[in-house]
């Protein structure tokens, strides 16, 4: 399964990332990098969740980052 973290700037100057692969899954961070690798952390929980749950079996992680232009 192939994940991506999208991020983008909100008026205030925060960065937001999120998966959209897994609702729910987004963060916040005082720059793109910060916001990047709390959103990656959260995913991988909430996978590590679901596992742990039975609510999927193993899966193969890709986890892909856009590069900004």
């Amino acid at each position: 399964m192939d994940f991506t973290i999208v991020h983008e700037r909100e008026e205030d100057g925060r960065w937001l990332a999120e998966v959209p692969e897994l609702p729910g899954v987004l963060a916040y961070g005082t720059s793109a990098q910060e916001a990047m690798s709390k959103a990656e952390s959260l995913a991988l929980r909430v996978i590590a969740d679901r596992l742990e749950q039975g609510e999927s079996g193993a899966i193969a992680i890709n986890i892909s980052i856009p590069i900004a232009a």
